[in-house]
């Protein structure tokens, strides 16, 4: 397991943008600027942040889980238990990041600094249902 968070890790990591960190509950944060998107543990739990009506639409569709305390929160919770669940778990990242990304870039600063993330074309590479598509752009 620690191999497949690892391998999460670097990926993440390498991220436009993305800042990675010991997290204070243990493990290793992901951040975009000064928004933390995730977080995972070497065991493979990995709560990641989302607005929470995109989180609903997440759990509702069985992508993830809600968070493992916070279970009113945006934060959500799902673990890596085998190297197949890699994508999915990078797929939950990427949203997020996507997410936080888009709202940064509503803001002059970020709309400079996050010009180079095409958040639109990357939504669609990750096709997301309709539901999931709705609640990210808050319709």
């Amino acid at each position: 397991m620690e191999e497949t968070v690892e391998r999460l890790v670097d990926e993440v990591g390498g991220w436009p943008h993305v800042t990675v960190g010991d997290h204070r509950f243990g493990g290793t944060e992901f951040r975009v600027g000064p928004r933390e998107i995730g977080h995972v543990h070497a065991w493979g739990m990995l709560d990641i942040a989302y607005l929470r009506k995109l989180r609903d639409a997440l759990v509702e569709e069985g992508e993830t889980g809600p968070h493992h305390l916070l279970t009113e929160s945006g934060w959500t919770t799902t673990y890596i238990e085998s190297p197949e669940e890699y994508d999915h778990a990078r797929w939950l990242l990427r949203l997020s990041y996507l997410y936080h990304v888009n709202v940064l870039k509503r803001t002059p600063a970020g709309a400079e600094e996050f010009a180079d993330v095409d958040v639109s074309a990357e939504l669609s590479e990750l096709a997301p249902s309709d539901a999931v598509r709705a609640a990210f752009e808050r319709r």
